[in-house]
């Protein structure tokens, strides 16, 4: 039996009707005749969900127990045992109880698949691993369930579930999500419109990456190889040239005409990795303009530039492509159409945009070239030159007679390729000349005389001076290749490291400039930034910096504004398209310092902005509740219409004073909590028994003390405390426990420190949380959202902080958390 088929609705959030969806297809499968059988649905108790499951055959759920709570799990087992044709499995990416065979949901369906069964299944675009991240700071709420999106992507089908915020909204506010009483408090965080519009937006863009792969699969299996113009992608060719910033902008406003196209650029290389006329300063700072310009830079090999474009365009589906004007010469033009005209006339479908520039025409601008040879190497090969060869045509005067003039040509030859080897190409020309005038005066007849008599002897010494200045020109060539590939290879490496200091954090910007000092082995280098028209130093690295461009040895303007300045000697050509490249590099450390920098500065704004929207949030809901109470108690006992007994005064009275005390206690937590950000809590620190202390903040805690017992040892030290907020704190981490279980705090001491433990029984929570419910304003989970502000664990810690104390959470042994409060004996 194969595989079974995944079908998934993909949804922006909850609520937009995945799950709907999902029961509807599944009950029109079973209309049909289809086997089908739920195994797993949450209907998050709402009615309308509810009445699909009407009729459909549900598989019992298997309930396993986890720190002594029951929780129910879809049972794979029973499922592939029913061997239906089609299973209703609900939240792809469900995490399991811990104990389960599998850890994630996604798992078990993979088992039901590999079974031939088909399955239906649901999942938010939030829970997608590679958007984990992105949703996080979107909404501010951390996804801890994720499914790999390769999970995803492998399904047969995914159906996109879509509802436009508003009415998502709507939805919401007519009861039809979640509860009443979580209605307010969704709104005004998770399910905001902006919120919501970007889900919205990040579900339809990565649904759109994944037909884009469908339709690429589909033509690679059909042999398509046209272009389809399902989406505009725009291809820019870059040559590393002058002209390719303007192509680049002028290829981003061809795509913002079409909206969603996709900008990329790509540069082709030659297939021997030597320079190609191509400058890597300007390709780097071109490359940095198109991701700035929200395209991607590519980089291709081959010996035929117009067929490699046309390559990459077609593989990459191009609707267009944007090259520049030939910037050949006319007479280059006769012998070559160029890569321009070549692409244009093999483009087929794909639009072809030639744009003009500045450059046209105006020959194409080649590195200088070095000497293939050293100086030294040189020098040997002109002495040969001009020594040798006549040496080498005296020796042979007294042989006259006995060697033939082939045999001479040979032997002159031989010294010709020996000077070549040497010196290079010019003085093996030189030799190969004079042992050409040599031969003809001293051995060719007749002797003495410039004439030669025999066509044969012209022909041959015609020859020999061909072949000896063609082997010169081979061994430049080879020497010159030689030189070229061990300079790309250094070049490559420096610029490898140069690469590795910029993505090593924050001091990269000084790195760079000592490893530019040092690869150089120059005095300084200063990156010097202009502003308000005086040159001031944004960076520097080695002896004496220099001051404006003017008083530099090198210098390289990267911007109008920006320029790197070498101090200590002249560099050459070669070396400065290196010191180009790292130029460019620097302005990226320069601009990835100042974005670090004002990241800085705007953080604690940013935080104080989320706590401010946090704090409205909760506050607006946790306010309604007291004052609502009180609010109703009070105009009930001044209604004159009803006479309430005495009993009843008592009650209404207990009420508004119990709704008013949760107001004061929510309050003057806001306000500790203002000061100890602001640093402006006042502590009154002196010796505190808590034999006394314990005891007043179990009684805090009204009715529910009865389920809070107190064990502290007699002769327990006194700690070093401000009585009331250690009272406080003690106060705030029963409040906490007391709600999940029965509480017990003992205390015992060790090293110069008390410790104070809380300890229940409820569920716990997982270490991995342990920081986090001590975030100001945030419940574990955002799922309770109902029952306060969510101050009391951070308020507890920084109080707690304040006294020189530390508050830590610990599993208590057989479940349950226990919070820890470690304080230092009074001394």
């Amino acid at each position: 039996m194969g595989r079974g088929r995944l079908r998934v609705y993909l949804g922006a959030a909850p609520g937009v009707g995945k799950t709907y969806a999902m029961l509807g297809e599944g009950r029109r499968r079973l209309e049909r005749g289809t086997d089908v059988v739920a195994g797993l649905v949450e209907t998050h108790d709402r009615p309308r969900t509810a009445e699909l499951l009407e009729g459909l055959e549900l598989i019992p759920r298997k309930t396993m127990v986890h720190r002594g709570v029951g929780f129910t799990e879809l049972d794979t087992d029973a499922l592939i045992a029913r061997r239906p044709k089609v299973a209703i499995v609900d939240e792809l990416a469900h995490t399991n109880v811990p104990g389960s065979r599998n850890a994630k949901r996604w798992q078990d369906i993979e088992e039901i698949l590999d079974a031939g069964i088909d399955v239906l299944s649901t999942v938010n675009i939030q829970h997608l691993e590679s958007l984990n991240d992105v949703v996080e700071q979107i909404t501010g709420v951390p996804q801890r369930e994720t499914v790999p999106d390769e999970v995803v992507r492998r399904a047969d089908q995914i159906e996109l579930v879509d509802m436009s915020p508003e009415a998502l909204r709507r939805r919401m506010a007519h009861g039809n999500v979640y509860q009443p009483e979580k209605i307010d408090a969704a709104l005004s965080n998770y399910f905001r419109v902006g919120n919501l519009t970007a889900l919205r937006e990040l579900a339809l863009l990565w649904l759109a990456g994944k037909v884009d792969e469908q339709l690429d699969r589909y033509r690679a299996e059909h042999g398509i190889a046209g272009t389809w113009e399902a989406r505009e992608r725009v291809v820019v060719a870059l040559t590393g040239g002058p002209e390719g910033d303007t192509l680049v902008r002028r290829a981003a406003r061809i795509a913002a005409r079409s909206k969603g196209a996709d900008l990329l650029a790509v540069h082709v290389t030659s297939a021997d990795g030597l320079t190609t006329g191509a400058d890597p300063a300007a390709l780097i700072r071109q490359r940095t303009l198109v991701e700035s310009l929200g395209g991607t830079y590519h980089q291709v090999v081959g010996d035929d530039v117009s067929r490699a474009l046309l390559d990459f365009a077609g593989g990459v589906n191009a609707t267009q492509l944007v090259l520049g004007a030939s910037r050949r010469g006319r007479f280059a033009r006769i012998f070559s159409r160029g890569v321009s005209l070549t692409t244009t006339v093999h483009a087929g479908s794909i639009d072809v945009h030639m744009i003009t520039h500045e450059h046209v025409s105006k020959g194409l601008r080649r590195p200088a070239s070095r000497a293939a040879l050293t100086l030294r190497r040189r020098a040997a090969g002109w002495a040969m030159a001009l020594l040798a060869v006549p040496l080498l045509a005296l020796g042979l005067l007294p042989f006259r007679g006995t060697l033939r003039l082939p045999s001479e040509i040979l032997l002159f030859l031989l010294l010709v390729v020996g000077v070549a080897l040497v010196g290079g190409m010019w003085p093996a020309v030189t030799a190969a000349v004079l042992s050409f005038g040599l031969l003809n005066w001293f051995f060719t007849p007749p002797l003495h005389t410039w004439t030669i008599d025999e066509p044969q002897s012209l022909l041959a010494l015609m020859i020999f001076v061909l072949v000896a200045a063609m082997v010169s020109a081979v061994v430049d060539l080879a020497a010159r290749r030689t030189r070229e590939a061990a300079r790309s290879s250094a070049d490559a490496e420096v610029l490898s490291t140069l690469a590795g200091h910029v993505l090593r954090g924050e001091s990269a910007l000084p790195s760079l400039l000592a490893r530019l000092k040092e690869t150089f082995g120059v005095a300084s280098v200063t990156l010097l930034e202009r502003r308000d028209g005086e040159w001031r130093i944004a960076a520097t690295a080695g002896g004496p910096p220099c001051t404006s461009p003017g008083t530099a040895d090198t210098d390289v303007r990267i911007e109008e504004d920006l320029v790197l300045a070498v101090r200590g000697k002249p560099l050459d050509a070669a070396d400065r398209r290196v010191l180009e490249a790292f130029a460019a590099e620097a302005a990226v450390a320069l601009r990835q310092e100042r974005l670090r920098e004002a990241a800085e500065r705007a953080r604690p704004l940013a935080e104080a902005d989320r706590m401010r929207t946090a704090l409205l949030a909760a506050v607006s809901h946790d306010l309604r509740s007291p004052l609502a109470s009180a609010k109703a108690a009070v105009d009930s006992l001044g209604s004159t219409e009803i006479e309430w007994s005495a009993e009843d005064r008592r009650e209404l009275l207990d009420t508004a004073s119990e709704s008013l005390t949760t107001l004061e206690r929510l309050v003057v937590n806001l306000l500790d909590m203002s000061r100890l950000q602001a640093g402006a809590l006042g502590l009154s620190m002196r010796a505190v028994a808590l034999d006394e202390v314990v005891p007043r903040a179990i009684d805090e805690l009204g009715a529910l003390r009865d389920k809070v017992d107190g064990d502290i040892p007699v002769d327990l030290p006194e700690v070093e405390a401000d009585p009331a907020l250690l009272e406080r704190v003690l106060a705030n981490l029963m409040s906490n426990a007391v709600r999940y279980s029965d509480v017990l705090v003992t205390a015992s001491w060790y090293a110069g420190r008390v410790e104070v433990r809380v300890i229940d029984r409820g569920p716990g929570i997982r270490p991995e949380d342990y920081e986090r419910v001590f975030m100001p304003f945030q419940r574990l989970g955002d799922r309770d959202n109902h029952t306060g502000v969510g101050l009391g664990l951070a308020l507890s810690r920084g109080l707690t902080e304040a006294m020189g104390g530390t508050l830590t959470p610990e599993e208590t042994p057989g479940g349950g958390l226990t919070m820890i409060v470690s304080l230092r004996i009074a001394t």
